[in-house]
């Protein structure tokens, strides 16, 4: 009979379990999911319940032998992917797999990689969790009913390769209504009045105006706060009220998924993506001496903030030993969940305290041991004492005007000794002046005053921290999807991130309207919000999976009926604008969507062929781009002899035939503005060019030799300068999943090795 066996998601997770466990058992690794809906059709029955058609994920074949092999004639295998709902469904289709007559099947909850919780989990094995399971299986066919359904009526009525999602495409719409009111918006004039101060006794202060007759008042423009200022200067200054007070301030909790991504960005300035990458690492395991695989942190997807109570007691008793009994609290501080549905997890700590930043950095990577510092710092933070803020206000009387001056200090800094947030960094680094100890009634001399004009600003756009923050608010997807959100409405081309900031790009413009005008609910905030909790429902076991799919998808059929038919299509028709056509001088312009982008045409074509590229103001609104002159160059047209000249499209510059209409060749340059170098050489033998960052005409991401045509090296996923150690080829390519996060892999087809990113 073999030895009992456990079975983990990714291989890296193999050595550190092992270690623990010791010859008793075998360990495999799935390497994320082995099954999956086909990529090819929509794979789901629906008037058969909805019954999902999975198959074995192309390229798991040798996994699957692999797994089999090694459970070899076995009675207990342990089923220990990651505990959350993709985990789950990891469980059931490898139990599916690997069933066989007398075989028993354990799920193992591994929250955290140590020790004692890897053998406490071997200890708590259970069953296979259903409401779990059918929980994800609702959302991948929910998700697959969408994309998979509304995808194929963008190609036909927009372009090809373009892409809907159920989530996706309302992050989109979050970030098109954001846009738009940034362009709806009209500044208004506003002025400040700060009066600069001295006692009796130093420093001199600024006070600021705040009321008159008692009231809150408004200064509109400059001849009124003239006005002010002319009474100011001909009154006389008295400190009428002095008030102090202390306010205590409560430590954060520990971590959850979307404030750790949402910090890392501010504070790190990671994206979402590669928190979850660096988080993973440093769960599954970093060597801390030869064979010493330790998980440093607990499982990091979880909406929890609870915490086991003897990590609490861990963590006062390093507080006592570092800071002392004033730093210290009676008993663990207790943080209260929004959400339930995930609080079999704890929150994101330390598996140890004492494996303090200092202790393991020599082990760790840049990134992993400052992800890992700020995981530590929150933690400690979370079990300190309140810090003690003192505070004071000065009221301040001139005639029937009331100015203010306000100033804080620490008083106590509790657990601001060992952690800020970037809401507190940000609070501290405004300079807060010290004021001078007077008494009530003191008459102040006026040294100057400052009368500044500004307007109000617009809504900002959303950062990736803010969006993330958005999202979480409203509902909208889990923590363990943002990041792939994030990724994904990029790589469609429907946002760009410019200076850190989204903004939607015309194609995003155009894609969002035509989804919100044919799919509302799909669109609405509160309807995915309301998915989302039915969702959890589904886990918590208060609702059936197949309620929520069949009321669902009644009302979503008769939409994609409707669409099929009645959705405008930019293809043909085009979206209307209020611009007239400047040559025939009497139809309206509208939007239209060709091979190299959406352009500007007469609606009454063929009669009027007049087109033309066109931009955006920051109002939002459209003007025609006039043609640039074509450039000449030494080329010629592959197809018919005659010279190419250079000409600007939707994406950049381009080659096009001179002899065009009879002649209409193009090449791409796929080099100049846009190209952004990585810092890699082309690997292609004998090629002295460099891999540059380019889009495609879609819109989507690739990486190509800038010299190209003359090199045709071109890649969709990044290149890495690293020869795969398996077969040696020239370089590798890295990839992202959801369950695997960042890997390298050879892009051999014969070898197709993977490996975990080389930090170094």
């Amino acid at each position: 009979m073999s030895k009992p066996l456990v079975i983990v998601e990714s291989p890296t997770k193999v050595r550190t379990i092992k270690k623990y466990l010791g010859n008793d058992y075998n360990v495999a690794a799935t390497v994320g999911h082995i099954k999956d809906l086909p990529s090819k059709d929509l794979g789901i029955d629906i008037e058969n319940d909805f019954s999902p058609h999975y198959r074995t994920i192309p390229g798991k074949s040798k996994v699957l032998s692999q797994l089999k092999s090694a459970a070899g004639d076995t009675a207990d295998i342990y089923l220990a992917p990651d505990p959350d709902r993709e985990g789950e469904a990891i469980a059931w289709h490898t139990a599916d797999v690997l069933k066989k007559k007398g075989r028993r099947f354990h799920r193992v909850l591994f929250h955290e990689l140590t020790k004692n919780a890897i053998l406490e989990a071997m200890q708590k094995a259970q069953d296979l969790d259903r409401d779990k399971y059918e929980a994800q299986q609702a959302r991948r066919i929910l998700d697959r009913l969408v994309g998979y359904q509304i995808s194929p009526l963008l190609w036909r009525k927009v372009k090809g390769g373009l892409s809907a999602g159920r989530v996706q495409s309302v992050a989109v719409r979050i970030i098109c209504d954001r846009e738009r009111a940034i362009q709806a918006f009209t500044p208004v004039e506003y002025w400040s009045i700060t009066a600069n101060l001295k006692g009796n006794q130093p420093p001199p202060f600024s006070a600021k105006l705040a009321r008159k007759n008692g009231k809150k008042i408004e200064i509109p423009d400059e001849a009124t706060a003239s006005a002010i200022v002319k009474d100011l200067e001909a009154a006389g200054f008295v400190l009428d009220k002095i008030v102090k007070r202390t306010t205590r301030r409560n430590p954060l909790p520990p971590f959850i998924t979307s404030k750790l991504q949402q910090e890392s960005i501010r504070k790190l300035r990671f994206s979402a993506k590669k928190t979850m990458m660096v988080a993973q690492q440093l769960y599954e395991g970093i060597d801390l001496g030869p064979g010493e695989p330790v998980g440093l942190i607990t499982y990091m997807r979880t909406d929890s903030t609870r915490i086991a109570d003897e990590a609490a007691q861990e963590a006062l008793a390093l507080i006592q030993e570092r800071f002392g009994k004033d730093y210290a609290i009676a008993k663990p501080r207790v943080f209260k969940n929004k959400n339930k549905a995930q609080d079999a997890h704890e929150a994101i700590r330390p598996t140890s305290v004492y494996h303090t930043p200092e202790k393991v950095k020599p082990h760790l990577s840049k990134d992993q041991l400052a992800l890992y510092t700020m995981i530590w710092q929150r933690f400690m933070a979370s079990q300190m004492a309140q810090a003690l803020i003192d505070q004071k206000t000065l009221s301040i009387a001139a005639a029937e005007y009331t100015l203010t001056a306000s100033g804080s200090s620490v008083k106590f800094p509790g657990f601001l000794a060992v952690y800020q947030s970037a809401d507190d960094e940000a609070e501290s680094n405004k300079k807060s002046q010290p004021l001078p100890e007077l008494d009530e009634k003191s008459v102040l001399d006026l040294l100057s005053i400052d009368p500044k004009q500004h307007f109000t600003q617009p809504p900002p756009r959303f950062s990736e921290a803010s969006l993330v923050k958005e999202l979480e608010e409203n509902g909208i997807g889990r923590p363990s999807t943002y990041a792939a959100i994030l990724s994904t409405i990029r790589d469609k081309g429907y946002v760009e991130l410019l200076k850190g900031y989204f903004r939607p790009t015309e194609l995003g413009f155009i894609v969002n309207d035509l989804l919100i005008a044919n799919f509302p609910d799909i669109l609405d905030v509160e309807f995915t919000a309301r998915l989302e909790s039915d969702l959890d429902r589904v886990e918590q076991a208060d609702v059936e999976a197949l309620t929520i799919l069949k009321h669902f998808y009644g009302p979503f059929s008769k939409k994609l009926e409707e669409a099929a038919e009645g959705m405008l299509s930019v293809k043909g028709v085009g979206m209307p604008t209020e611009l007239t056509c400047p040559l025939c001088k009497k139809n309206p312009l509208r939007i239209k969507m060709g091979k190299n982008g959406h352009f500007l045409a007469c609606s009454g074509y063929p009669e009027c062929t007049y087109s033309s590229d066109y931009e955006r103001d920051e109002k939002g609104a459209i003007s025609p781009v006039a043609p640039v002159q074509s450039e000449a160059t030494d080329k010629t047209c592959d197809k018919c002899g005659k010279p190419m000249v250079i000409k600007r499209g939707r994406y950049g510059d381009f080659l096009a035939c001179s002899g065009y209409p009879e002649c209409k060749h193009t090449q791409s340059l796929n080099s100049g503005p846009n190209a952004k170098p990585i810092g890699m050489a082309c690997p292609e033998a004998g090629c002295d060019g460099e891999i540059v960052e380019k889009r495609s005409k879609r819109g989507k991401v690739f990486y190509g030799c800038n010299r190209y045509p003359d090199c045709s090296f071109a890649s969709w996923d990044r290149p890495i300068a690293k020869a795969c150690p398996a077969c040696g080829n020239a370089y590798m390519v890295e990839k992202t999943t959801k369950r695997e996060g960042t890997v390298w892999v050879c892009p051999n087809r014969e070898c197709r090795h993977r490996m975990p990113p080389d930090t170094e």
